[in-house]
């Protein structure tokens, strides 16, 4: 039952939005009764906090960490399988840690806890993968790789918004262009 409930609040937190998702939505949608919610989760902040666990898994982001693949193409890979997420889904489901980051984070310092935290997982991958480019030399050495992190993923949360809102693959498209072509060209 916790399962359904899981599966249930990830779908419409990211269909959504974590306030417009209420309990009984999600106890509905998972065909559990909305009793059986507490016996497995303290509050829907407590639920939040597993949803944004099972969506970073979600993400595949131990690709970024695969030592069988250049790291300049499993970085881009990542983009493409976000993208192609979001694509995927009518362009109507953005990053859910950016989403709760806009919605909730002011509000909720469990929430905000955990977001932050998927934030830096996530840049820690990204980080990784550019060090070890610039050790193979397939990007130039005087860049940062923890800010050039951070700001690949702001400028892709930043992409999202955009591409949701022209329901329109060109963000994507200047994102990856302006990524690999210019900012990571080869060194």
């Amino acid at each position: 039952m916790r399962e359904e409930i899981v599966t249930a609040a990830l779908d419409q937190f990211h269909r959504r939005g974590y306030h417009a998702a209420a309990v009984k939505d999600i106890t509905d949608a998972a065909g559990v009764p909305k009793g059986s919610f507490y016996n497995h989760f303290d509050s829907k902040e407590d639920l939040a906090v597993v949803v944004l666990e099972r969506y970073g898994a979600s993400r595949r982001l131990e690709d970024l960490a695969d030592p069988g693949t250049p790291p300049l193409d499993r970085l881009r890979a990542h983009f493409a399988f976000l993208r192609d997420d979001v694509v995927r889904h009518g362009y109507q489901r953005g990053c859910l840690y950016g989403n709760f980051g806009a919605e909730i984070v002011d509000h909720m310092d469990t929430v905000r806890d955990a977001v932050r935290g998927s934030f830096e997982t996530w840049a820690g991958l990204v980080e990784a993968t550019l060090a070890e480019a610039q050790r193979t030399g397939a990007i130039r050495a005087g860049l940062d790789p923890a800010v050039t992190a951070g700001f690949l993923l702001n400028a892709w949360e930043g992409t999202l918004i955009r591409a949701r809102t022209d329901r329109s693959p060109a963000a994507f498209e200047a994102f990856l262009t302006t990524v690999f072509d210019t900012l990571l060209a080869p060194a």
